[in-house]
């Protein structure tokens, strides 16, 4: 359904001899807005690559089907935990993890429409530590105030930080580079030594100088999900909070709705999906029961798009 606002500048007189007839000015906007929900997804055994789904009330998920692009780079060649950020032009950039182990970074590609893609191209940011064991979940947040994009990912490096009940080769950390274009990087850093290995990062902006950070404690006794403030999306982060996701859950991803956060997560350990609800990422309500999505939907990223891109996958879904 569509409104239609009328502005009105009154009779202005004359100049010159000439009538000033008043102007309108009419602008249409949609009631239910222009702006949707999109989730980026994959589907297991992960070979196939980019799965999607749509929503118009952050809840309902539309099934978009795929695979949009398969994946081509890395040692397995795999496509999980496919992250996606929009930059100021429009273009939308995609990282994904490329293999459960030994790739030294990770894979990218970018896209106007979901539906032609750039050459892909696998970036290996842990590169100058051939002991890495793995690179996972990279995760992109554009920083609007600095222009750049921030990517932050789990590596496990044996022997370099302390560990609890962890294995050497599975006591992660979390590192970070940042890019403007995704042809020259930023020296790897770490981003996150929060005393106990932790994968699965995301960096919600709630207002200048107001930051969230939502990670897994990938830790045996618990694999669940807290939350850290910060004032940078660099940090530094506070403490983590108390967990508020059952055990075994991973791959969370949050969408704005309304004054509200959705926290959405990966249930794996009982091969469902949950989310929580909150206002203020202290308080958390369990939500699971009223989010509805596709059969095989896996974790990635929710990120907001022109309803006209949605509706363009949906004729290519449909095209046959």
């Amino acid at each position: 359904m569509k409104a239609i606002k009328i502005f009105a500048i009154p009779l202005l007189g004359r100049v010159g001899g000439i009538l000033l007839l008043p102007l309108l000015l009419i602008s249409l906007w949609s009631c239910t807005g222009e702006r949707v929900y999109l989730f980026s997804t994959f589907r297991e055994p992960a070979t196939e690559g980019l799965y999607l789904a749509s929503s118009s009330d952050g809840y309902h998920w539309d099934d978009l089907g795929g695979p949009y692009l398969k994946p081509e780079v890395g040692q397995q060649k795999v496509m999980r935990d496919p992250s996606v950020a929009q930059g100021p032009d429009g273009t939308f950039h995609l990282v994904w993890t490329s293999s459960w182990k030994g790739d030294l970074g990770f894979g990218y590609a970018s896209t106007k429409d979901f539906i032609h893609w750039s050459a892909e191209k696998f970036i290996p940011v842990m590169a100058f530590d051939t002991s890495t064991v793995n690179v996972w979940a990279p995760e992109l947040f554009y920083d609007d105030e600095n222009q750049d994009f921030i990517i932050v990912w789990a590596s496990t490096i044996p022997f370099r930080f302390e560990k609890g009940e962890e294995e050497e080769r599975n006591n992660h950390r979390l590192y970070y580079t940042t890019t403007k274009d995704f042809e020259t990087f930023s020296d790897t850093k770490l981003f996150l030594d929060p005393g106990f290995s932790v994968i699965d990062a995301v960096i919600v902006k709630r207002g200048k100088k107001d930051y969230v950070l939502v990670h897994k404690d990938n830790t045996r006794p618990y694999r669940n999900i807290r939350v850290s403030f910060g004032e940078s999306p660099l940090g530094p982060w506070s403490k983590s909070s108390e967990p508020f996701t059952p055990f075994k859950t991973e791959g969370p991803t949050v969408a704005k709705v309304g004054s509200d956060y959705l926290v959405y997560y990966d249930s794996y350990g009982n091969g469902t999906y949950g989310a929580a609800k909150t206002s203020d990422f202290i308080h958390f309500n369990d939500v699971s029961s009223e989010i509805l999505l596709p059969k095989g939907h896996k974790h990635g990223t929710i990120f907001m798009l022109d309803r006209k891109v949605v509706e363009r996958l949906k004729r290519y879904k449909n095209r046959d």
